[in-house]
């Protein structure tokens, strides 16, 4: 099972470089995909998620074009082939 995730430019120095960061795992959750990625770029989780482990704020997470927040957040579903994108929230005024 491979799941891709998006990675924003600011947060490819973690990633070493990459945009796009594959993981192959048993992932059934946003939550599981994520622990995948942990283990491959440790650093990036405190930019990700909170010491409760939640979506910061200021980030919105999509499984394709959902934004989790709108489902089970980090308990929504993945499947094989899922796209987990990660887009930093756009402040304006």
């Amino acid at each position: 099972m491979s799941i891709v995730f998006r990675v924003p430019t600011y947060l490819q120095t973690y990633t070493g470089g990459r945009a796009d960061v594959s993981v192959s795992s048993g992932a059934r959750t946003v939550n599981e995909a994520f622990g995948a990625l942990w283990k491959m770029h440790p650093g990036l989780r405190d930019r990700v998620v909170t010491e409760q482990n939640e979506v910061r704020q200021y980030l919105n997470v999509f499984v394709g074009a959902d934004n989790i927040r709108d489902l089970q957040g980090l308990a929504t579903e993945v499947k094989d082939g899922s796209e987990i994108t990660i887009v930093p929230s756009v402040a304006g005024g």
